[in-house]
């Protein structure tokens, strides 16, 4: 793709703007560090344009706060006062989906995952959100817990423009087949291997 352009301009009847602008299915993926953190990334893009962003975290616990929340947080606190950027949404399973607050433990996970996948959908079906990051929604879809036909029809026929970004290890091929955009993160060498602990600022 030098300087940005395609090495091919299909014969799909769409001008080069609406091919352009067309909402895009993404995916991170692979063994390495860097999916969530590529994907919050991109996420900071979108809000840069002014895009209602909405971030669902399906594994990490509601417990453990990353920096990248406080960060979206401030942002949308941000929007909401000054009108920048756009709003933004982040939504954690643990103790419960921030808009149930209900009480949680391990064994909840499962049904808490569906939960969380229901209410992507009739967000999806709003139309609510210009971008949509499911991190580390490959984890609940591997374990069985929310069904993986169910995720390609949804995703395969969403409506308006709205931008979906899964992350997270393993991707169904299924998955991979309807994405748009494929990206896998090869570890090469990680401190750990050293014996070496995650740490502030570069974890979380």
């Amino acid at each position: 793709m030098p300087k940005g352009q395609p090495s091919i301009v299909p014969d799909d009847g769409l001008t080069t703007r609406q091919r352009r602008n067309r909402p895009l299915l993404m995916v991170n993926t692979g063994d390495g560090k860097g999916k969530s953190t590529a994907a919050f990334g991109l996420a900071l893009r979108g809000w840069n344009q002014g895009w209602p962003v909405a971030v669902f975290q399906f594994v990490k616990s509601a417990k453990w706060r990353l920096g990248e929340q406080t960060a979206f947080e401030t942002l949308g606190e941000l929007h909401t006062a000054r009108g920048t950027g756009g709003p933004i949404e982040w939504h954690k399973m643990g103790s419960g989906w921030s808009w149930s607050r209900k009480e949680g433990n391990d064994e909840d996970h499962a049904a808490d995952a569906l939960s969380g996948w229901r209410e992507i959908q009739r967000r999806l079906a709003a139309e609510q959100h210009g971008l949509y990051v499911l991190d580390e929604f490959t984890y609940p879809v591997n374990w069985g817990w929310i069904d993986i036909d169910e995720v390609v029809d949804t995703l395969s026929h969403r409506t308006g423009h709205q931008h979906v970004m899964i992350t997270g290890r393993r991707a169904d091929p299924k998955l991979l087949d309807i994405a748009d955009l494929v990206t896998e993160m090869t570890k090469i060498k990680h401190p750990m291997d050293a014996g070496q602990k995650g740490q502030r600022g570069i974890e979380w």
